[in-house]
């Protein structure tokens, strides 16, 4: 196998009209875990549908290793790409038993007789649905569902595997289910994966490399623990996380990642200095005895603590926890243990 190499790929639906994805370059090594992540309309599908053949590149190309899938002139057909699709929907064919499914894009190739069937048995144990070969999909949770259809995947063993929102039908529980089916399907299969989200906590726990979008743009890609502590600008900041973002005079500092005795300086500050965006997550955020006062303006009973708004002498908001409870309009004092300058 080889990486999967995006060379400043666009794509626009009109002509003259706002691209969809504009200029992502991108390289997603061989047999990582890629998580595209964004807010609905950034674009992140459309690339995933450029890279499964649906779609043409209306300039940029893409390249699996040496091989050119597809550029603004032409482009190899979904079939001869050698990678499979999980859809949001399953996709599956409900006439079909479980077993007929996953072992539908074998017959397509002319995969017959008992190697078909072995690799049928292999794919379904795969996913822990051997029990289940002769049921229909009708007859499935939705969690069996999305395993058919990544039986499916691994059945024809691919390059690459993409995934469009495949959790977004599923409830909490089925989800934290199927991302260990997720994390144990990317280890059996050595394929590379890429999973389009618009949540970040499915990112973060399934991915090995983050990519955030906004606007058909790319604006950063790392490892899931470096977009979350070092964020580069205001809306991977806003995207990632459930930090706030506050404005204060802290353009001047040479540190990005600011501790509470800088943080202290900064507050203190009206001289004028130059402002800065910094992002400082609720984690970090601790109701103390000495500190800088806040007023509670919201609070939200999570079960294990307490949610909290918090605006400060300049109403700008941040987020706190709590493991005492507070009422709304009570002065608290706070402690800001770390933040980050975006």
């Amino acid at each position: 196998m080889a990486k999967l190499i995006l060379n400043r790929l666009s794509k626009a639906f009109e002509t003259g009209g706002r691209p969809a994805v504009n200029d992502v370059s991108l390289e997603v090594r061989d047999g990582g875990f890629l998580a595209l992540l964004g807010p609905s309309g950034c674009g992140k599908t459309t690339v995933l549908r450029m890279i499964a053949g649906f779609e043409q590149p209306t300039d940029g190309s893409i390249l699996l290793g040496d091989r050119v899938l597809a550029d603004a002139g032409d482009m190899v057909a979904p079939e001869h790409r050698n990678m499979a699709m999980v859809f949001q929907s399953y996709a599956l064919w409900p006439h079909m038993s479980v077993a007929d499914n996953v072992g539908y894009p074998l017959k397509v190739r002319g995969v017959s007789g008992q190697k078909r069937e072995q690799k049928i048995r292999e794919a379904l144990n795969a996913v822990r649905l051997e029990a289940y070969a002769d049921r229909r999909p009708a007859d499935l949770s939705g969690g069996q569902r999305q395993r058919v259809a990544l039986a499916r995947c691994l059945v024809t063993e691919p390059d690459v595997v993409l995934l469009d929102e495949p959790l977004a039908n599923l409830d909490r529980h089925l989800r934290q289910e199927m991302e260990e089916t997720f994390r144990e399907f990317h280890a059996r299969s050595g394929a590379t994966m890429i999973y389009v989200t618009h949540d970040q906590a499915e990112a973060m726990a399934l991915a090995t490399d983050v990519a955030v979008m906004s606007e058909g743009r790319l604006l950063q890609v790392a490892s899931p623990q470096e977009i979350y502590a070092r964020p580069e600008g205001r809306l991977v900041g806003g995207l990632v996380g459930q930090g706030a973002i506050v404005t204060w005079p802290a353009a001047s500092v040479e540190n990005r990642q600011l501790d509470w005795d800088i943080l202290q300086q900064l507050l203190s500050r009206s001289d004028g200095t130059e402002c800065a965006d910094i992002l400082i997550r609720p984690q970090d955020v601790e109701i103390a005895g000495e500190g800088v006062p806040a007023r509670v303006t919201s609070v939200l009973f999570e079960g294990e603590r307490y949610a909290l708004k918090l605006a400060l002498g300049d109403e700008q908001v941040m987020r706190a926890f709590s493991r005492q409870p507070v009422q709304v309009g009570e002065m608290v004092s706070i402690v800001i243990r770390s933040a980050w300058r975006l």
